[in-house]
């Protein structure tokens, strides 16, 4: 699911979270990927450099 943004950022679920909203939501901004509570949008986000966000999904998808 896409959720769009007044500051252009489009916010993606994972195709395997449920729609209780106990999951969280990752948008891409350049430099970087934002990632962020679904049921809490506006508390915050992290920012996590590109090559990071790469690292990450190659260990998890192991």
């Amino acid at each position: 699911m896409h959720t769009p943004e007044p500051g252009g950022t489009a916010w993606r679920t994972s195709s395997y979270s449920t729609n209780n909203g106990a999951c969280v939501e990752v948008g891409w901004r350049e430099p970087s990927t934002l990632v962020r509570d679904s049921k809490a949008p506006n508390s915050g986000m992290l920012t996590v450099p590109r090559a990071a966000w790469r690292a990450f999904l190659a260990a998890a998808a192991r």
